[in-house]
């Protein structure tokens, strides 16, 4: 089903909602079953330990803070891993093995619920430039090294291109949705997420006052990115790959920071309705105005002709030009 036209602000027909909505019901029903049948939230991991907020401004003190943080959270996901391969996941046992190397920085961990994580790459204790990747559909430990190598790309491409002392966190922080599911046509998982990620940057912005901080979502993980964004002392806000946000426009977001979409030619989320319809009270079924529509507010940038997968792809256009966004500079925009 074709989009709106850009910039075409119309309410769309009763009959084109009932289509939507019969479309959306048809694929939730379709990949809710599949989803469910491998159920990745019911492998069981281990509470984990307790941790309190980083404190140090200073940067020597900051590391030293920092490399207790990650040998805690190595040690976290250890233990997770141990408790997966006791209970048969060993998908999830052998992930969680990599994700344990040493070298590996994470900030926190959880193995419950499907999994939650902050990893970072990069010296964050001194880095002048951090990045924040928030994921979509179907990121989670299971499947995790997309996610870390996305992760690991945009960091080397900032340093590549631009230099200076760059971190990149790659934040799991909550329950990402199955593709197509119920869960992820609806901004119930964003709105239980956003109270978190917001809690990670202004944690960042105390012990690093003087950092560049770029919050950077891809598809749902926009959507996080949106419901988190308000007042948030950050530079910019990034949305790629965006179903849409739930919002009309980008100052319905209520952030000083500048705000940028883009989305490759060959993005099947460019077919996406751009409609929200409601449903119960305080619940609306899809994310309304498409970002990279000029009505939306937000500055384009070139983002290649590559698949939904393909922003974080080492080389590619959309991964330049997220660097030069992380680094302050200005992308490309054809």
């Amino acid at each position: 089903m074709a989009p709106l036209p850009r910039g075409d602000r119309r309410a769309p027909s009763l009959g084109r909602v009932r289509r939507t909505l019969l479309a959306a019901l048809v694929t939730a029903a379709v990949t809710v079953p599949v989803a469910g049948a491998a159920r990745p939230a019911d492998v069981p991991a281990p509470a984990p330990t307790a941790i309190a907020p980083l404190s140090s401004t200073e940067p020597t003190a900051l590391a030293a803070e920092l490399a207790a943080r990650y040998a805690a959270g190595r040690a976290e996901v250890r233990a997770a891993g141990r408790t997966a391969q006791a209970h048969g996941a060993h998908r999830r046992a052998a992930s969680l093995l990599r994700m344990a190397t040493p070298g590996r920085q994470f900030l926190s961990f959880d193995g419950r619920d499907g999994g939650r994580s902050a990893e970072v790459v990069g010296d964050l204790a001194r880095a002048d430039l951090i990045a924040i990747l928030v994921p979509g559909a179907d990121t989670g430990l299971d499947a995790y090294d997309r996610f870390h190598r996305g992760a690991t790309a945009l960091h080397d491409t900032v340093r590549r291109q631009h230099g200076g002392r760059v971190a990149v966190v790659a934040w799991l922080g909550y329950r990402t949705p199955a593709t197509g599911s119920a869960a992820s046509l609806t901004p119930g998982r964003a709105e239980q997420a956003a109270p978190r990620l917001r809690a990670l940057v202004e944690e960042l912005a105390r012990v690093r006052p003087g950092a560049r901080i770029t919050l950077l979502g891809h598809s749902y993980g926009s959507v996080v990115c949106a419901r988190a964004a308000a007042g948030l002392p950050v530079a910019s806000v990034v949305l790629y790959g965006s179903p849409g946000t739930g919002f009309d426009d980008a100052d319905d977001l209520r952030t000083r920071a500048t705000v940028w979409a883009g989305r490759a030619a060959g993005d099947w989320v460019g077919e996406v309705p751009h409609l929200r319809v409601p449903l119960l009270p305080g619940t609306e079924l899809g994310f309304g105005t498409d970002p990279v529509d000029p009505a939306f507010g937000a500055r384009a940038f070139a983002a290649g002709d590559g698949g939904h997968s393909d922003y974080l792809a080492p080389g590619s256009v959309p991964l330049r030009n997220l660097a030069a966004i992380t680094a302050g500079r200005e992308p490309s925009h054809a």
